[in-house]
């Protein structure tokens, strides 16, 4: 029997949502889902008063999407996979009532960074990397064109999101994308103990909170997510990207 590729451990109030697709835990739809509803029952149990998304594989967080869900594909599988990534995922977040903490290690890419991006804080390992390779790949970071800018700012974003380029914890940490950076052996021990922090306020007042700080900081976001679906499947569907997907997917499956 296959092992889960999402696994899902409670303690001390505190959710731990366990990336495990190795050897990069590269995205395909049922992780996608798999994430998405884990998130959705954490938000409902209210014994649990904070969630942590981590990976159990030591060298990524997430390396992004498992790109051959795009190769091929018709504009509504990819509309379908964009809806769970895109806008359920966000959703849920938004609505989850409780803080969400992201404890990356290793390698966070495109849609890693996606899973990453839409929690309420970012914890790095001193060695974890981050990047937007998409425009290599021959897509484009959609969802990012939102978000980033207002996190970084829009010069630095647009560097970021168009070159391609990955960085380290210390420099996402500069700009503002990483709350805090940790040594690598202490990630998951640093974010359970942030996870119970929370936990340890008042769940009304944190969700109360929590939902007034999303509605003052969340203004238009949901419309910019339906924008983005439209310009990523629009990238997506033209011969170049596909052409670009193949070469990208080819060349990753060479290096393994």
């Amino acid at each position: 029997m296959a092992e889960k590729m999402v696994v899902c451990e409670v303690s001390t109030g505190v959710a731990r949502i366990i990336l495990n697709r190795p050897p990069v835990n590269a995205l395909n739809l049922e992780m996608i889902k798999d994430v998405v509803t884990a998130f959705e029952i954490a938000g409902k149990d209210e014994g649990i008063r904070a969630v942590v998304l981590t990976s159990a594989v030591s060298k990524a967080f997430s390396a992004g999407l498992d790109l051959n869900i795009l190769l091929g594909k018709s504009e509504k599988k990819v509309r379908g996979l964009l809806q769970e990534l895109y806008v359920r995922l966000y959703d849920t977040q938004y609505n989850l009532g409780k803080p969400s903490i992201a404890a990356v290690g290793g390698a966070a890419r495109g849609g890693g960074m996606t899973m990453a991006i839409s929690c309420d804080v970012i914890l790095a390992g001193q060695s974890a990397t981050f990047g937007y390779p998409e425009i290599d790949a021959g897509v484009i970071p959609a969802i990012h064109f939102t978000h980033l800018p207002r996190i970084v700012g829009r010069h630095r974003a647009f560097e970021l999101l168009f070159s391609g380029r990955s960085f380290g914890a210390e420099e996402g940490y500069r700009l503002g994308l990483v709350s805090r950076v940790v040594p690598d052996e202490e990630l998951v021990s640093h974010a359970q103990s942030l996870a119970e922090t929370f936990a340890g306020k008042s769940a009304v007042v944190m969700r109360l909170g929590r939902a007034a700080f999303m509605r003052q900081n969340e203004l238009g976001y949901r419309r910019s997510i339906t924008n983005a679906v439209e310009d990523f499947c629009n990238v997506a569907m033209t011969d170049a990207a596909q052409n670009k997907l193949k070469a990208f997917v080819e060349r990753r499956r060479s290096i393994h």
